[in-house]
């Protein structure tokens, strides 16, 4: 998996920047036939996605707001949660290298630092039949920003965890690097599941106003999160139909 990278001063999202070209012709701009993807990086985004109606706070030229375009090989469209296995293991492992910090992931694909998000992702997977065509993956990650100052709750930066700038160009390639990596091994979903944000813990969740105790066990293929609550149903629940409360 090698990436063309295109660099963008400005757009309102970088995943839109890709939805709304024909990519067959952008992917045709000085790509060799070893460069079968696309990386599109903005040094701002002015309307920043992440998933249903949540936005992304990003000061200029500080984090890396990008989007890669992929073509999945023989990925049925009732496993297309396997790329977002891939992706969340990728940041895992691209951050675990840059902190002591344990890193996981919130399920689905928020990736956390303690009970401090520093990274998220917004994934649109076009199909083709049976299977995957090609996946716009929008990845958000905070880097080299100081202060948030929108109400996100808890927002953390590698700033704020290392006191010190990070280079955004050599970040991304450890990225792509360790994507490349993991897309090509065969336990993914053993390494995203040991990752998961408090997995073995009782804690609190909610679906709509009622909350209630459960223990996080597991995450299916298809990506059902599943709970056990406090007497011992397993609950399984789809994306959006639970919330963590932190």
């Amino acid at each position: 998996m090698n990436f063309k990278i295109i660099h963008i001063d400005e757009t309102d999202s970088t995943n839109r920047w890709l939805r709304d070209r024909d990519v067959s012709s952008v992917a045709s701009v000085d790509v060799t036939k070893e460069e079968q993807s696309l990386c599109v990086i903005a040094d701002y985004q002015t309307a920043g996605k992440g998933c249903g109606t949540n936005s992304w706070e990003s000061e200029r030229g500080k984090n890396l707001t990008f989007s890669l375009l992929i073509h999945p090989q023989d990925i049925p469209a009732n496993r297309q949660f396997h790329i977002t296995e891939v992706v969340s293991v990728a940041l895992c492992q691209t951050l675990e290298s840059y902190i002591y910090n344990k890193v996981e992931v919130k399920w689905p694909n928020d990736i956390y630092v303690g009970d401090r998000k520093i990274c998220g992702m917004l994934i649109e997977n076009r199909l083709q039949g049976s299977v995957i065509k090609d996946s716009i993956i929008g990845i958000g990650l905070n880097v080299n920003q100081r202060e948030f100052m929108s109400d996100a709750p808890n927002p953390v930066s590698l700033w704020q965890l290392l006191g010190h700038e990070v280079d955004r160009d050599e970040l991304l390639q450890r990225f792509l690097s360790c994507l490349k990596e993991v897309s090509l091994g065969e336990n993914t979903g053993f390494s995203y599941r040991k990752r998961l944000f408090r997995r073995g813990e009782t804690a609190v969740y909610a679906t709509g106003t009622d909350r209630f105790k459960a223990e996080l066990v597991d995450v299916e293929p298809d990506g059902h999160l599943v709970l056990v609550d406090e007497r011992g149903q397993r609950r399984t629940f789809a994306f959006k139909e639970v919330q963590f409360i932190i």
